[in-house]
């Protein structure tokens, strides 16, 4: 064989098997998990699957435990006590070192029934993709309702017209005032920078244009946040439970359009008005950038208001537009131990079409004291099709369909879900304190579920039967 032949046939061989090597890369990254990327609009109907990566599980232990002896279990079992939940008597994160399963890890500590009320996984938590509704046209008002606008009783925010769920006057084939009265509402309040409302979920874009000026600033004659684990915690602005824990920056979106519905700025001639025009938003993050956190974090968070409150913050509402159809003790004791702390818990029914009553969705399916589970409405009143409903576990319905509200780099979006009825409620509740300040928790929500306009299309669905009116609420004529 020649040199030119002998160095072809090299070549080939080199090729076959450069080709050979790539195919089977390619099997192999086929064969490799794909990731899931999150897109900008999702909202809301998340599911929780166990957290894996480090094995964390949630441990109770009986009442009496030392410290100390919650810390021999746990190394006795190759294990670390990673935090202590101050707020709950004796609920600890625990993270595994053996490379367990969660879940392995739990029934190990659920063995140890004379020492431990429960123990189960640290959840994650994922939002999904909002859901859709159809069917709306163009603004096909009648002439008489054309002549009930009155714009000089409106905000000068530009967008004003287009928030149905403050006043609907047919616009986009919505019904006549299917809303929530908040013109009337706003005869007796427009809120208060007295009281503060903590929105748990992707934090909120504080610098926002049309919300800045409502974001809760620690004041100075309340001291830094304190954490067993975390040390001292530069609050300023709120609570991070994930990445940099002093800045509850929102990196998603879904935090700062709740945040909007409760307290964007009105009448300040830009954007949009919340239900509040004045009001005190605490940002709470405990859902990053790509839709996800977990149990521990949204407790962590709980945790940090139910302190502050105890401080001297005059925080009484948690809104929390999330949720799933697994149960947490861990989480359902701290939601408790917020209303112990005289806080409202105000949460999303769920976005699964579901009878919460036959397919509960927590945390609004716990059944405290302090938890109201809020369906959603379209423009038309009609319930919305993506909406859990119940006529036991479900409470009370509000505005949750093509929601304008606050966005991410000084925008302004529209979005759907049980997510946007959530701090509808939320909005409302903020205003009646800015009446009654003095009212107690039970109070509040007695308020809140008395406070509605009855619906044919929530007979049955939800137990108040119908939807949030913020005049009736605070007292309005």
């Amino acid at each position: 064989m020649n040199r030119h032949n002998f160095l072809g046939h090299l070549a080939l061989a080199i090729t076959l098997i450069f080709l050979a090597a790539f195919a089977g890369q390619i099997r192999r990254w086929q064969n490799q998990p794909r990731p899931v990327y999150v897109s900008r609009t999702e909202t809301e109907r998340e599911s929780l699957t166990p957290k894996r990566d480090g094995a964390e599980v949630l441990v109770r232990f009986r009442p009496g435990t030392t410290m100390e002896r919650m810390r021999n279990i746990s190394l006795s079992l190759n294990d670390r006590i990673e935090d202590r939940i101050e707020s709950v008597n004796g609920l600890v994160v625990i993270e595994d070192e053996d490379g367990l399963d969660a879940e392995q890890v739990a029934a190990e500590y659920r063995g140890m029934r004379d020492l431990v009320d429960y123990a189960e996984p640290n959840y994650k938590i994922t939002l999904e993709p909002e859901f859709e509704e159809s069917g709306y046209g163009n603004d096909d008002r009648a002439p008489a309702e054309l002549d009930r606008d009155v714009p000089s009783k409106w905000p000068n925010d530009p967008q004003f017209t287009d928030q149905w769920s403050l006043e609907n006057t047919g616009q986009r084939g919505g019904k006549f005032k299917a809303d929530i009265n908040a013109l009337v509402a706003w005869d007796k309040t427009k809120g208060s920078e007295k009281v503060v409302v903590a929105v748990l979920d992707s934090g909120v874009d504080y610098t926002h244009p049309d919300l800045r000026e409502n974001i809760w600033f620690r004041p100075a004659n309340i001291d830094e946040y304190v954490d067993d684990q975390l040390g001292t915690v530069n609050d300023l602005r709120g609570f991070s439970a994930v990445g940099d824990l002093s800045d509850p920056m929102d990196d998603n979106g879904h935090g700062t359009h709740c945040a909007g519905i409760i307290g964007a700025e009105g009448d300040n001639g830009m954007g949009i008005a919340g239900i509040n025009w004045k009001v005190q938003i605490m940002p709470l993050k405990f859902i990053g950038a790509g839709g996800s956190g977990t149990t521990k974090d949204a407790i962590e968070a709980i945790n940090y208001v139910i302190d502050r409150k105890r401080a001297g913050v005059p925080v009484r509402i948690i809104s929390a537009s999330w949720g799933s159809t697994q149960k947490s003790k861990a989480l359902e004791d701290a939601i408790r131990e917020a209303g112990e702390a005289g806080i409202l818990f105000i949460a999303a029914s769920g976005n699964a079409s579901a009878n919460a009553d036959k397919s509960p969705h927590y945390p609004a399916s716990y059944e405290l004291p302090n938890i109201i589970s809020v369906a959603a409405l379209n423009r038309k009143d009609e319930l919305a099709s993506f909406s859990n409903y119940g006529a036991k576990r479900v409470h009370i319905a509000a505005p949750g369909v093509d929601i304008l509200s606050t966005w991410l780099g000084g925008a302004f979006e529209e979005h759907s879900g049980t997510s946007m009825a959530t701090p509808e409620v939320s909005g409302v509740a903020a205003l009646v304190l800015a009446v009654n300040p003095d009212l107690s928790v039970k109070e509040l929500r007695d308020r809140l579920l008395k406070s509605v306009d009855k619906l044919d299309s929530l007979n049955g669905k939800v137990s108040t039967g119908g939807r949030i009116n913020a005049a009736l609420a605070v007292g309005a004529k």
